[in-house]
């Protein structure tokens, strides 16, 4: 029974450091293409880095859930 506790335990872990690693990899790119955006059409101007982070975090909280939840988005 400890074993099965400690499985459990381990597979969270696993799970959860994937969303962290996750997160961190979308936001950097969303950040990347919105630095690239702002400086190819909008004159360097601060939205677009800031609207591509929020997207990356967006899409990295979503999958997250998703990974960690998945009968409660089976609908």
């Amino acid at each position: 029974m400890a074993k099965d506790k400690k499985d459990n335990e381990d597979e969270f872990s696993a799970k959860l450091d994937m969303c962290l690693t996750d997160g961190i990899v979308k936001t950097g790119s969303g950040v990347l293409l919105g630095a690239l955006t702002s400086v190819l059409f909008f004159r360097r101007r601060r939205w677009p880095i800031i609207a591509g982070m929020g997207m990356g975090i967006g899409i990295a909280y979503a999958n997250c859930e998703y990974e960690l939840n998945p009968k409660k988005n089976a609908a």
